[in-house]
């Protein structure tokens, strides 16, 4: 027993004491903090494209005044959005703060993520002069190139089909960019929907009232927190589930590949069989698995204490939800098992593959087979949030 200790403190320090260590210890909460920002910081700096929009002929009169109304709906409804953000975060401010502060925040932050993704800008001289043709085109090109004599970003051009429907050709800088496109389609396809109905004698504020009532829909569940409505508790423990498994899988990665590399350079070097004169084969192998488990739990513990400590001061009210699942729904001791259970299962094999393999390349033939066993849980992971109860998931 003494000497499995010894060769699981040894295994510990061997790579507690390394600079690596460490900084892989920091770069994961870095690095998951930057994985939540970076999309955040594309959406509010997405810049707003400027678009201009040509009415092709007396056929087509009204059809731009219908994307101006559509975009204006549009700033009506981030508004909205943003004031019901402002209210709930209101509502959740702890005692003792000030809900208006926290209420701002929110709105503000809102309303930085959900800026307009485009403006409407008058079309050039030449191209709304231009009759469709290669004129027109000629000039559409030069004005969305890189040396346009002013920013512009995208050119819609509006007409009627032979039976009357509304249609357009939509000219955009960027070939991959379906913003405006996909936004047009929708404006056109609304209009349609309001002259059909109209068509039919049906009231134009009637229609538009139709288009914009959003009807308020409250989830209930006998098995929710409450015994009634859904809240975000009750979605909570998948959320957590979800990131408890993909924690997991990652650490036994971890663990499994760096006691695999430490069984193998032992090898090469000769180290294991000056080991082997000292202590038995079952003794040296539980003793690397302990130590590197020691490695992948400090590991553990610290992500644990640095997102408790984070979600703790930014979000109390979440961080006293999840504690309550942890501790009361029982969560941490399932983790704790499959963790335990995983770590040691995968462990052992990553250590009988080193033991056997003579250099890296053996090691990475037969890795191939064992990595894809290990992404069949991810795969079915989240499909089992979903549909929990299939016979294929049981």
């Amino acid at each position: 027993m003494n000497r499995t200790l010894l060769i699981a403190r040894r295994e510990y320090m061997a790579y507690a004491r390394t600079v690596g260590f460490w900084l892989s210890l920091l770069a994961f909460p870095a690095f998951a903090v930057i994985g939540g920002a970076v999309p955040l910081l594309i959406r509010s700096s997405e810049p707003v494209r400027a678009v201009a929009i040509v009415e092709e002929g007396p056929q087509a009169t009204g059809l731009a005044q219908a994307v101006r109304d559509a975009l204006a709906n549009e700033a009506e409804r981030r508004q909205e959005r943003a004031r019901e953000a402002a209210e709930r975060a209101a509502e959740a401010t702890p005692a003792g703060t000030n809900p208006a502060a926290g209420a701002g925040a929110a709105q503000g932050a809102l309303s930085s993520l959900s800026k307009p993704k485009m403006r409407l800008v008058a079309a050039p001289a030449d191209i709304a002069t231009s009759a469709p043709g290669p004129d027109q085109d000629a000039a559409v090109r030069r004005h969305l190139g890189d040396d346009a004599p002013q920013p512009l970003n995208a050119v819609v051009f509006l007409t009627r089909d032979a039976a009357g429907k509304p249609s357009a050709r939509v000219w955009t800088d960027r070939a991959t960019d379906d913003t405006v496109e996909d936004f047009v389609r929708d404006a056109l396809a609304a209009n349609n929907r309001k002259a059909v109905f109209e068509a039919a004698g049906i009231d134009a504020q009637v229609v538009e009232a139709t288009e914009d009532f959003r009807p308020t829909v409250q989830a209930f569940s006998p098995q929710s927190a409450g015994g009634g409505q859904v809240s975000f508790r009750d979605k909570l423990p998948s959320i957590i589930g979800l990131a408890s498994g993909f924690l997991l899988w990652s650490l036994i990665i971890t663990g499994a590949s760096i006691l695999l590399n430490s069984v193998m350079e032992e090898k090469s070097n000769k180290i294991l069989e000056v080991l082997l004169s000292s202590a038995s084969a079952t003794e040296i192998l539980t003793g690397k698995v302990v130590g590197v488990a020691l490695v992948t739990l400090t590991m553990l513990g610290g992500w644990g204490l640095i997102g408790a400590l984070a979600l703790a001061n930014f979000a109390p009210t979440q961080a006293a939800m999840v504690g309550d699942i942890l501790w009361g729904g029982g969560m941490l001791a399932w983790f704790v098992a499959f963790m335990v259970g995983g770590y040691m299962m995968y462990a052992v094999l990553f250590a009988a593959i080193g033991s056997f393999c003579e250099t890296p390349r053996d090691a990475q033939t037969l890795m191939g087979p064992i990595m894809m066993i290990l992404v069949v849980p991810m795969i079915t992971m989240q499909m089992a949030l979903q549909t929990p109860d299939a016979p294929v998931i049981k």
